[in-house]
């Protein structure tokens, strides 16, 4: 394909995260460089967040709680108004210090009286020893002057965060930002009623962002990557400003939520502020969308692209094949400040910081999942479906330019599950080059992942992996077709455990046909890897029947009958339905968190965990030296 005479703008919306850019847009726009096509790209992300958390953010903070009736003001707020001077003078300093430019009022803020305290700060009290000692030492050590700081700024900051939210936009979240709006949402309703709205602080900011971004690149293509339903609202308001200052723009909507939930998508008001609607992976799509914006492709043969057409929505799929992987080009963060992103420490436990911590250069080392027969997982869609890899050595050369561009070695690697051989080979491929770098990424607990291999891993610098046990339940498992045991994945998280790698695991309750005895026998077996130093991080979240999972797809086979899918032309993905076994797994849900939350800190780990819940459970029927069993078996 020729040059495109187009120049593009490639976009992430809010909210993802502060402490690294999401990957969408740097693989977008190392992938049109290569095929020689002008592209830029910004994080309105970063920009809303960097603007609104400045001086000038919170003097504009203050006109609006100004203008709220006294009624509306709540006691958070009204604390803050008290404290403004204090808030004012500190905030350009704590945000300073979180991108790591001014390193050196670490110290102040560690004293605890340079930043001023609200809520979010009340748990620390929990803290205190009897004698009414540091409160986190138990955490940083006497010499953590730094993390010490960076947890009371990302309190800080999260304090401000509540004023926003209780004085500007209920809707305000850092990573979840309006998701009620879209998250299988079958209406368009909502989504509209809150674009026609009046604008409030958050979106009048984000609008004078986005047409900065427009002034400053001159683009006559702008591409808005919303990977969750937390950046939908978000990616609709900065392409509704962008109609109004110049309707010429062509806007281009894509990423994860697109292709999971619009697969069905029939509504025409969507195309009131996007021109085009693309599913699945974007190269392809892209590469025909501007051959017909230049006059050389009929618009009968556009490839995976929902656009309006006399006031009706259609879909248009040319069929022609993906991008391979091998030749999707080199991500790059050319453009992106990397110098401003802001690393929160919001949660202690040295696994779970990550997601937040630092800086990561995000790659994928192979497309979709090796594996793809999870029953809960979306295996017939193709960012599951279709596995394709690629050679160690062409990895490498990516991670070398990365390296190169960016000037930084910490690598999130972030596949659905990289491959075991893919692993090693990536491990010698380092060995060979001579090439250091620190990484961390997503796997299954399977048996090729033996010690021998997590100590190579380890060597080639591998810190942490992260992977899924769901419900620790051998029945589950097997109905889950998860291909692993709750003693197989014992064995492998103690083999990265000893090899020095932390090892977080993703949890699940409520899945179809669990009971309260199986839900309080997978806490137990929880428990118990962290006592043995197999885990030391996880989250439990409630599963959510996906209208492309195997359980969506085929409920008979899981004993569950499907409810109906509310009628509608907007998004589509989760699905109700109905488990005979009558079980309140909201209830159970407290119990599992808040259980969770302490064995991250290393408490109660020797307690029955029965009493994490509030009401009468019964007794576990896992033995209580199952893991220890399982690691000397």
């Amino acid at each position: 394909m020729p040059a495109s005479p187009l120049k593009i703008l490639c976009v992430i919306p809010p909210m993802t995260q502060l402490n690294t850019p999401y990957p969408s847009t740097a693989y977008l726009t190392g992938f049109l460089r290569s095929r020689g096509i002008s592209a830029v790209q910004e994080d309105l992300a970063l920009a809303l967040a960097l603007r609104l958390f400045s001086r000038d953010g919170l003097l504009a903070l203050r006109e609006s709680i100004r203008a709220l009736p006294d009624k509306a003001r709540t006691p958070r707020v009204q604390a803050f108004e008290c404290e403004f001077e204090r808030y004012l003078a500190t905030i350009e300093a704590a945000v300073a210090f979180l991108q790591g430019r001014d390193p050196s009022v670490a110290h102040r803020i560690a004293g605890r009286r340079f930043l001023p305290e609200g809520p979010r700060f009340e748990p620390l009290d929990a803290y205190v020893d009897d004698e009414g000692g540091d409160p986190l030492a138990w955490a940083f050590g006497a010499l953590g002057v730094t993390d010490r700081a960076r947890h009371f700024a990302t309190l800080y900051l999260n304090d401000v965060a509540d004023v926003l939210r209780e004085a500007v936009d209920a809707r305000f979240e850092f990573v979840r930002y309006a998701e009620s709006l879209a998250q299988s949402q079958a209406s368009f309703e909502p989504l509209a009623q809150a674009l026609a709205a009046p604008e409030n602080l958050v979106d009048r900011t984000l609008r004078e962002q986005s047409l900065a971004a427009v002034k400053r690149h001159s683009p006559q293509v702008v591409l808005l990557s919303t990977p969750f339903p937390g950046n939908v609202y978000g990616a609709f308001r900065i392409a509704q400003a962008i109609k109004r200052h110049d309707s010429s723009i062509v806007t281009v909507l894509g990423g994860g939520f697109v292709n999971t939930e619009l697969r069905d998508l029939a509504e025409p008001r969507v195309f009131d502020h996007f021109d085009y609607v693309t599913l699945d992976d974007g190269e392809r799509p892209l590469l025909a969308l501007l051959e017909h914006l230049a006059g050389k492709r009929p618009q009968g043969k556009l490839v995976r692209t929902f656009l309006r057409e006399d006031g009706a929505v259609r879909y248009v799929d040319g069929g022609e094949p993906d991008i391979p992987f091998a030749e999707a080009g080199t991500p790059t963060w050319d453009g992106l400040p990397l110098d401003r992103y802001l690393s929160l420490l919001d949660m202690l436990n040295p696994m779970h910081r990550l997601w937040s911590d630092a800086r990561w250069n995000k790659l994928t080392v192979a497309h979709g999942c090796y594996w793809k027969k999870c029953s809960f997982c979306d295996v017939s869609l193709d960012y599951i479906s279709r596995y394709e890899a690629v050679a160690a050595s062409t990895l490498v050369d990516r991670i070398e330019a990365i390296v190169a561009e960016t000037g930084q070695t910490g690598f999130h690697f972030v596949d659905e599950a990289a491959p075991p051989k893919a692993l090693k080979a990536l491990a010698e491929e380092l060995k060979k080059r001579e090439r250091e770098i620190s990484w961390w990424g997503n796997i299954r607990f399977e048996k090729s992942f033996t010690p021998a291999l997590c100590q190579e891993l380890a060597d080639s610098g591998c810190i942490a992996v992260s992977g899924g046990l769901e419900v620790a339940s051998d029945r589950l498992l097997k109905l889950m077709q998860k291909g692993v045991s709750v003693d197989q994945v014992a064995r492998v998280t103690h083999a990265f455990a000893d090899a020095g790698i932390l090892v977080h695991a993703y949890l699940m309750y409520g899945f179809p046909t669990q009971t309260v005895q199986d839900t309080v026998d997978a806490l137990e077996y929880v428990r118990q890897l962290f006592a043995a130093g197999c885990i030391q991080s996880g989250f439990f979240h409630r599963f959510t029947c996906s209208v492309h999972s195997p359980v969506g797809l085929h409920p008979e086979q899981y004993g569950v009958r499907l409810k109906p899918l509310p009628a509608g032309t907007f998004a589509k993905n989760d699905v109700g339905f109905v488990d005979p076994t009558g079980v309140d797994h909201d209830v159970l849900g407290v119990a599992l968190n808040k259980a969770l939350y302490n064995y991250m800190h290393g408490i109660g780990l020797e307690q029955d965990v029965r009493g994490w819940f509030a009401g009468r459970v019964a007794r576990t029927t896992v033995p209580r030296n199952f893991i220890a069993r399982a690691l000397r078996g």
